[in-house]
This record gives structure tokens, C-alpha cells and sequence, in this order.
């Protein structure tokens, strides 16, 4: 009986990997060694006759990809080209496109593992500093202490110069990495006066939340696409075409006093919730510009996508429109966009949701490229930290990135089960007790929107990672 359970189980591995290979793409071209050599050459030749660019950039554009560590780039590559419909490893992304790569270490002050907050502070200030501290050095421990410890981020600096500045984000405004550019806080988690991580004890001791910061003392930005209306509104305040509640409890509702703000100085101002005020939005109309698209974070690309009628513009064309808009300025521009649901894809352990936001956030950088100039426009693509995300297993050529994992050796684990070439060190997919899994995966099952990567150590939230980030200009 166990011998014929043995011999089913192979006939499936065998057809499944028939499958597989049927999908897989001709490479018969990749066997002979002048294709190698004519790619090497054209690269040398490229790179030698390459002129550096030796101006002072006009415009600057930051596009951050939030937890992107490289085998995340190495991962959504892949997922991109097969989402063409090609076996995916030879795609080559906008951003790895750019002509300069360096690699970055990120740590905190306090940390050897970054949070986004300490990481944003020291891409966006310079300056290193600790866990969880938006904006302020390492001096800052409590509200007193932050009040002397602010830094200022290329943000302002821009504005300074006469730039005009935007800030472009798949998450709340208030979160970590958009937050830096703008606030000044020693903990991350002060988004709105909730009466929990910022309590009138702050207020009275001179602090601001990070929501109340942007209104009161940055409204000079001229262009803001984001979501996180609920950290401006009350407890009192019905939400734009909700009916949900805002998390203030001090009865304000931010977005007014924003208004109110733009009409004193005679400003043409345009708050937008919703994708039909967005769409409708041309460059000259307005100076400043708060868009505030979802109550929460927004949408991960492959939500957002599937809703009929679509709810909300994405990465691409908020960046589209931005740039658009920010470039009617002479002095020029400097605009952040960061692809923040990438990381709270990895946070999931859902690696569909992550690799499906790279894939629209480099079409971002694509887009950018070909609406800006290099001769005026620098342009960088980097991350703040990493995921305890990997890759590997010998998989086959074409095979499907959110697939089980296909090869050449053996394509079960040692306790004969099949496997994913994707996994988590850490997260919700970790191994529980009472959840150890006894039966095999199957490509319908990985590549579900829904699956959760497997991992070692079982934990509700993946952590990120400590590895070194690529940066692409």
C-alpha cells in the first residue's frame, strides 16, 4: 500500500512539473556562449562610453520602497516578467535600469535591526538616530528633549529654495517614512491625539501629533497624495463618504483648519477624498493641494484592482499627476513617493501582496523617467530596510515565483512534502504546534491572494530584516 502511495505521489510531482515546464517560456537561445559574450560587450561599451552628468539637479525624486530589500527587487522581477507572461528571471526593472547602484547599511542608533522611522530620519536629515524617532537625534527620549533635538529634512530645504515639494504615499501621511519629511517626533506611533501614545500631558508639554505638525506648521507643501483622513478627523467628525468616525478626541477636524489656512493666505487650495476629484485635477488649477484618498492606509494593488467601480488612482498615476503638477515650478521640484504596502505585504507574510506593489511602484519609477529628463532630474530608488523574506531551492527556469518550488534535485522537503521557493524566517506562516502542516501544497493553493508564505519561528507580525539596501540613480 505504501509503495503505491509512493508511486501516485511521484506520477503527480511528475505531471505537475510537466506543467510547470509546459508554462516555461523557449531559453534554447541562452545555451550558446555568443549571446553571452555580444550582452557583455554591449555593457562595456555602454558603461565606457557613458557621460556623467555633472549639473546641478532642477527637479529631485526620492522613490522610497518601503521593506524592499533586494530579494524583494530579485523577487518582483521576476513576478513582473511573468506577469508578462515570460519566465521572469531576465526582466529587467525600471529601476535596476538606472545607470548607478550603491548598496546601503541600515541600522539604528539603538537598533541593529531599523524600523522605518529612524531609517526615514536619516535618508530625508542625515542624521542617525533611534527606533521609532521621527525627525529628531538621538537626544530625544521624551516630548522636552525632542523640542531641542529637531532636525530638518531635504524636504524643507527644497522649499527653502523655492522648490516646489510633494510627497506621494501608498500609506497613512502620518505613517513613519512619509511623517519625516515633514514632523518632528520621538515616537512614530504619535500619528493623532488619540489620548494613548499622545495625551494632553504632550500638549501641555509643548508637543504636537504628527497630523496636527503637518496642518500647523507645513502647509507650505504644495502637493500631498496619501491616505489617513481618520488621523485628522475627530471623534466628532463623519468621515468623507463614510460613515465612519475620526480618531481625535480633541474635536478637531484638521482638514477644515487647513482650508481655513489656505483662504486666510489667499491660496488656491483643493482638499480631494475621492478617484473622480482626482482624475479631474490638471496642472496651473491649484497651488496646494491636500488629496487624502482613503480613511486608512491604502489599498494594496491587488485590492484595489479587483473593485468595481476602481475606488482609488494608483502609485502610477498619483506619481503621473505629481509630477505633472510640481513641474509647472521653474525653480523646480522635490517629490517623495514611497511604495509603503510592499512592507505590509512582507509584515503579512503575503508575499502576492508585496511583490504585486513593487511591480506597480517600479511602473511608478518608469513613468517618472519618462515624463522628467536626466540632464534636470535626479532621480534615486532605494529602500530604508529589508524583511526576513528569502528565495531559493533550485527552482527551474520559468517557474512560477508564487508556485511550489520545482527542480532538478527533489521537489519535496525531507519530511516529503512539497515547498514554496518563498519564505519568511519569521511571521504568521511560522510553524505552531497545532498547525504543522501534513499534506502537500499545490500551485493553486501558493498563488492564492490570500496564502500566507510559511516561515521558521511563528510570530502574529514578520520583522524586518538585516540585510543591506540596493540604491538605484
Amino acid at each position: 500500500m505504501q509503495q503505491s502511495n509512493n508511486l501516485l505521489f511521484c506520477l503527480c510531482m511528475l505531471i505537475l512539473s510537466f506543467l510547470q515546464v509546459g508554462c516555461s517560456k523557449d531559453w534554447s537561445s541562452d545555451i550558446h556562449p555568443q549571446k553571452w559574450n555580444k550582452v557583455a560587450e554591449e555593457k562595456l561599451d555602454q558603461i565606457l562610453n557613458r557621460k556623467l552628468n555633472g549639473k546641478i539637479a532642477k527637479n529631485v525624486i526620492l522613490f522610497l520602497g518601503d521593506g524592499m530589500g533586494i530579494s524583494t527587487v530579485t523577487a518582483g522581477r521576476i513576478r513582473k516578467g511573468q506577469l508578462k507572461n515570460n519566465n521572469g528571471e531576465e526582466e529587467i526593472t525600471y529601476m535596476e535600469s538606472l545607470p548607478h547602484v550603491a548598496l546601503s547599511k541600515t541600522y539604528n542608533i539603538d537598533a541593529q535591526t531599523a524600523d522605518s522611522a529612524g531609517t526615514a530620519t536619516a535618508y530625508l536629515t542625515g542624521v542617525k538616530t533611534r527606533f521609532g524617532a521621527i525627525g529628531v537625534d538621538g537626544r530625544a527620549f521624551d516630548c522636552p528633549t525632542s523640542l531641542k533635538s529637531k532636525t530638518e529634512s531635504i524636504l524643507k530645504w527644497a522649499h527653502f529654495a523655492g522648490k516646489s515639494t510633494g510627497i506621494v504615499t501608498t500609506t497613512r501621511i502620518t505613517h513613519a517614512s512619509p511623517a519625516a519629511t515633514y514632523s518632528n517626533s520621538f515616537d512614530r506611533n504619535m500619528e493623532s491625539f488619540v489620548g494613548i501614545n499622545f495625551k494632553k500631558e504632550h500638549l501641555d508639554q509643548g508637543c504636537k501629533d504628527i497630523a496636527a505638525q503637518l496642518i500647523e506648521e507645513n502647509s507650505f507643501i504644495n502637493l500631498i497624495f496619501a491616505g489617513g483622513r481618520k488621523k485628522f478627523l475627530s471623534s466628532n467628525h463623519t468621515d468623507y463618504g463614510s460613515k465612519l468616525k475620526g480618531d481625535r478626541i480633541d474635536g478637531r477636524n484638521l482638514i477644515e483648519e487647513w482650508h481655513e489656512k489656505m483662504k486666510k493666505q489667499n491660496l488656491k487650495h483643493k482638499f480631494l477624498w475621492n478617484i473622480s476629484d482626482f482624475n479631474n485635477l490638471k496642472s496651473g488649477q491649484y497651488s496646494h493641494i491636500l488629496g487624502l484618498l482613503n480613511f486608512d492606509h491604502m489599498d494594496y494593488e491587488t485590492d484595489r484592482i479587483n473593485k468595481i467601480p476602481i475606488e482609488e488612482p494608483s502609485i502610477i498615476d498619483m506619481t503621473a499627476k505629481a509630477i505633472e503638477i510640481l513641474s509647472t515650478n521653474p525653480n523646480g521640484f522635490f517629490l517623495m513617493v514611497e511604495g509603503g504596502k510592499i512592507d505590509h505585504g512582507h509584515h503579512s507574510s503575503n508575499a502576492q501582496l508585496a511583490l504585486n506593489d513593487f511591480v506597480v511602484f517600479d511602473e511608478a519609477v518608469g513613468q517618472a523617467l519618462h515624463l522628467t529628463s536626466s540632464e534636470d532630474t535626479l532621480m534615486i530608488v532605494t529602500a530604508d530596510h529589508s524583511h526576513v523574506f528569502t528565495m531559493g531551492g533550485y527552482s527551474i527556469r520559468g517557474n512560477s515565483i508564487l508556485g511550489i518550488n520545482l527542480n532538478h534535485v527533489s521537489n519535496v522537503s525531507g519530511l516529503n512534502l512539497t515547498y514554496t521557493s518563498l519564505l519568511y524566517g519569521n511571521g504568521p506562516g511560522g510553524i505552531k504546534p497545532e498547525s504543522v502542516r501534513q499534506t502537500n501544497l499545490t500551485n493553486l493553493k501558493t498563488e492564492h491572494k490570500s496564502y500566507i508564505q510559511e516561515s521558521a519561528i511563528y510570530l502574529k507580525s514578520e520583522t524586518h530584516g538585516l540585510k543591506q539596501i540596493s540604491v538605484f540613480a
